[in-house]
């Protein structure tokens, strides 16, 4: 699975140097991660409806598309493949290779930077 992720990737990679006329991945780039995420957002959406429709063929095909949507998305955040294993391998260390990392792991590197908002952006309660 990992050598088509990173021949995927590495299509991926090039398609955005594409003419965006010609090229699904060059155009959905150059509508900006916010589009990519979008897409991704979707394709996870229609896995979970086919999966709870029972549906196994559909969510093969479904599942395609999201790995396609996701890599599409790594190459607009700047993510390789090689960065997602490396965490995978971490994880590993820590959990095992079937466990998720808790939201409350005590390890400092899993946490996420809290982003205080703009103050344009908060709203004032009344």
């Amino acid at each position: 699975m990992g050598d088509s992720l990173d021949r995927l990737h590495e299509a991926v990679l090039a398609a955005r140097h594409r003419d965006p006329a010609t090229s699904r991945t060059a155009r959905l780039l150059h509508a900006g991660r916010g589009k990519v995420a979008k897409k991704l957002g979707e394709e996870a959406v229609e896995v979970v409806i086919d999966a709870m429709a029972g549906d196994r063929q559909a969510v093969v095909r479904e599942s395609a598309d999201l790995i396609y949507n996701l890599v599409v998305l790594w190459v607009s955040a700047g993510v390789s493949p090689e960065d997602v294993w490396a965490e995978m391998k971490r994880r590993e260390r820590l959990l095992g290779i079937a466990e998720k990392l808790p939201k409350d792991f005590s390890d400092i590197e899993a946490r996420r930077k809290v982003v205080a908002l703009d103050q344009r952006r908060q709203r004032k309660r009344r």
